[in-house]
């Protein structure tokens, strides 16, 4: 099965947008880590918004 690639491209931009890493650097993570990361961005994001 292959992940899709506007997933993946979501993915990119999310991680790249909020932790400034390259395109490189995210691509070489794994699947999991990169999930793993947005998955943390957005609770940081989430939590940001309603300490406000």
């Amino acid at each position: 099965m292959t992940y899709a690639t506007d997933r993946l491209h979501e993915e990119i931009a999310y991680v790249a947008y909020h932790f400034h890493w390259s395109q490189d650097d995210i691509l070489d993570l794994e699947h999991h880590d990169r999930r793993r990361y947005t998955n943390h961005i957005t609770s940081l994001v989430t939590r940001s918004g309603t300490e406000g």
